[in-house]
């Protein structure tokens, strides 16, 4: 394989079928060497990243949202170091969250800027967080991510978003009968959790370990510090809730009185009782017994702007 030829994996949205043709478009004008693969599912995408990796593409490209990134990087994770070495990983912003684009300035709605800042060629090596956990089976589980561990209000509210989407289809309605079902959804979780040397044992209503910024719950995290910036949420009034709502939304979210924040190299959960779990908007479940979430240094070459 040229060394200068990239492999591009396209993770489509829904009624985007114009913007494979765009970015095509976009390549051939600065007259960029690649091969184009699309997914159809979750595990295409890891199948395709994995076919891309091991056919000896120096340059990866992701089409997507940080989802799929985090499919990327669990594949990297998962072949030699010598290998990974190799390889630079650069996103193109094309899914429902692009948080971690957004923080490099990535921007969806700016095609041709990205790619002049890809073919630029400027990496960064980057951190990625790790949760380790037994799952259901007994089996010893990890998973890395890019952004954020989510436990607890914002997994309930993915779960709920992915089974409304089931029924309903459309994105936008099924995320906002999520948040009208969360009304009559616990909202708070009985938690042990060491950070540090300070142990909490109470009720939370959520807790953000990132890695990058959170979705706006970490909006100090930094995916190169070797630390993970931690919120923890306790139960606020239904007011407060509403406040914190817009603090987040605000780019705020640490001012508000019910969060509390750490930095850490490392979280370790003792109990949560049966909270679910999200890592980088995906669902990961619930997790049996202990577990515990860490950072490894400077592991992905990541192409960031000039």
């Amino acid at each position: 394989m040229e060394n200068n030829r990239w492999g591009i994996l396209y993770c489509p949205k829904a009624h985007a079928s114009k913007q494979r043709e765009k970015i095509q478009r976009a390549l051939d004008e600065r007259n960029v060497v690649y091969d184009f693969v699309q997914s159809e599912s979750t595990d295409s995408v890891e199948r395709l990243m994995n076919m891309l990796i091991h056919n000896g593409y120096k340059t990866i490209i992701i089409v997507g949202g940080d989802s799929a990134l985090n499919d990327a990087v669990n594949c990297l994770m998962g072949v030699e170091k010598q290998v990974r070495d190799q390889i630079a990983l650069g996103v193109i912003p094309n899914g429902v969250m692009n948080d971690f684009a957004r923080y490099w300035d990535f921007k969806e709605g700016n095609l041709e800027q990205t790619i002049d800042w890809l073919v630029k060629r400027r990496i960064r090596k980057v951190d990625l967080g790790c949760i380790r956990y037994t799952n259901k089976k007994g089996e010893a589980c990890h998973r890395y991510f890019l952004n954020c561990v989510n436990v607890g209000l914002i997994a309930d509210v993915m779960n709920l978003r992915h089974q409304a989407r089931s029924l309903l289809g459309s994105r936008t309605l099924s995320f906002i009968v999520s948040i009208f079902l969360m009304i009559f959804h616990r909202m708070d979780y009985k938690m042990h959790v060491r950070i540090n040397s300070d142990t909490i044992n109470r009720k939370v209503m959520n807790m953000c370990v990132g890695s990058g910024p959170g979705y706006g719950q970490t909006p100090s995290a930094v995916p190169y510090n070797g630390m993970l910036d931690v919120s923890v949420v306790y139960h606020p009034e239904l007011l407060q809730l509403l406040a914190g709502f817009w603090l987040l939304l605000t780019g705020r979210f640490l001012n508000h009185r019910s969060v509390h924040p750490y930095r850490t190299r490392e979280v370790i959960v003792e109990e949560s009782q049966k909270a679910l779990v999200g890592v980088d908007g995906r669902l990961l479940g619930t997790p049996e017994g202990p577990y515990r979430i860490n950072v490894e240094l400077e592991v992905i070459n990541f192409l960031i702007p000039d």
